[in-house]
């Protein structure tokens, strides 16, 4: 394990030094860090494939290409977001003028998780990149191979003292977090970002938290359920469910159920073939532990597609549950698996009060062609973001804010809500020399009047 004071004292007088401050810099870090994303692609690659079995096109697609773009989409705005902006002033503070200063925070720590281990180490780096600040980058012990790649790929191209990867297990993040640094940014559990919480608020170090939940997916009897059982099967077994915005459960409504279970399994045939196993386009299971995890939840179910799972392989197949009662654990903890229950329901009213019956979820799906319903769903259920007649893609868009919501999470990031994560917005009103009112000053009794008038 480094020397983790040593690296803290480093990035200490590496912000202190002023370099980040600059817009300049900032891009150039970012130019630098694309060229090494494109130069060392192969490998990045080979460790995803060796961590959940990733195929080329899923890897590049969630966790390479969406990096790409983002910083693109960073170095195109970061000149404009950083800018002091000049906002209204009150009259009754004439002719000073007031402005609002986006300055970085100074040491930022990302913790990444396993399932979507460069993405979500690097997504979070971008804006913290783009804002000014240094970085620690904490990987996940489980994605042993990428988070390899990560600390070679950070040690090659980049200065320590700015920014650095330090790997290892829980010892490593306790280290981390008995440290003071100036933003905390965590991706993963709602139980340990508990505890991340928890150590931030020694420090009194704002924190971001990605978090996860129950998302729930909810299927009227007027969608098109053809395409929604495809965009459901796509967004559920993608990276073999360890997605944390991927479906969790599936609500639909009673008369379109069997139709849409049917349709479920005639994607997910056409997607991963009669056996999943030999597929070479479906990922695995990052360990045994979460397999045995997995295989659990299916007692006291009833398996209507799937079920196949082989510990060896660490394989576990696509499959749908039915017959469990809302207490079960499958439908109690976040299943983060290739596992969908699969519920009915008669209103669209009884679907919103199950679900504003529990936490709130990170991710809520759906498909409808009846607007008036979708916007009651908008307008009664709190969630972090999500999709109508869709599922997941919402979180590959710039302009939209990613995040959660109580349970599920505290602020957010993507596009300029990443930069405004990872920045302090400071408040300066500038006042001249010109025009001194004397009502700001003692005595103040012969002035009430005239602030009553002013003030009211």
């Amino acid at each position: 394990m480094k020397d983790i004071k040593g690296i803290i004292a480093a990035q200490r007088a590496f912000f202190a030094s002023g370099k980040t401050r600059e817009v300049s810099f900032r891009r150039r870090q970012l130019g630098i860090l694309r060229h090494a994303v494109k130069e060392n692609e192969k490998s990045i690659l080979d460790a995803l494939y060796a961590d959940l079995r990733k195929s080329p096109y899923e890897a590049y697609l969630t966790e390479i290409g969406i990096v790409l773009e983002d910083i693109r989409f960073y170095m195109k705005n970061i000149r404009r977001w950083a800018r002091p902006k000049r906002v209204r002033t009150p009259y009754y503070h004439l002719p000073a003028t007031s402005w609002i200063y986006p300055e970085p925070y100074g040491k930022a720590l990302i913790i990444a998780p396993w399932n979507y281990p460069f993405n979500l180490a690097v997504a979070p780096l971008v804006p913290a990149i783009s804002a000014g600040n240094c970085a620690v980058i904490k990987p996940s012990e489980f994605s042993v191979n990428t988070s390899e790649v990560l600390a070679d790929l950070f040690g090659r191209y980049f200065d320590p003292a700015y920014i650095t990867v330090v790997t290892g297990g829980v010892e490593a993040s306790k280290s981390l977090l008995a440290e003071k640094f100036d933003k905390i940014f965590f991706t993963g559990s709602p139980t340990v970002g508990r505890i991340v919480m928890g150590e931030a608020a020694r420090h009194l170090t704002p924190v971001t938290l990605e978090l996860g939940g129950k998302s729930p997916c909810i299927v009227e009897k007027d969608a098109d359920i053809s395409l929604s059982a495809k965009r459901i099967v796509s967004g559920k077994f993608i990276n073999a469910g360890q997605t944390c915005i991927a479906p969790d459960y599936l609500a639909v409504h009673h008369s379109v159920r069997d139709q849409l279970v049917d349709e479920m399994g005639k994607h997910l045939r056409r997607f991963f073939g009669k056996n999943p196993a030999d597929s070479p386009v479906y990922p695995r299971i990052i360990n045994k532990k979460h397999l045995e995890r997995l295989s659990g939840l299916l007692e006291g179910t009833t398996v209507i597609f799937g079920g196949d799972h082989d510990p060896d392989t660490l394989f576990f197949s696509p499959t749908l549950v039915t017959d469990m009662a809302l207490s079960h654990p499958v439908m109690q903890e976040e299943i983060f698996g290739p596992i969908l229950p699969v519920l009915t329901f008669d209103t669209i009213a009884e679907v919103i009060d199950m679900v504003n019956s529990r936490p709130k979820p990170l991710a809520l799906y759906l498909f409808t062609s009846d607007p008036g319903k979708a916007k009651a769903v908008m307008k009664r259920i709190s969630f972090g973001g999500g999709c109508v007649n869709d599922t997941l893609i919402h979180f590959a868009s710039p302009f939209l804010p990613f995040g959660g919501v109580g349970n599920s999470g505290m602020g957010s990031y993507h596009g300029r809500y990443g930069f405004d994560a990872f920045s302090h917005h400071k408040g300066v009103l500038k006042n001249t020399f010109l025009i001194d009112f004397p009502f700001r000053y003692p005595p103040f009794f012969k002035y009430l009047r005239l602030l009553r008038k002013v003030l009211r």
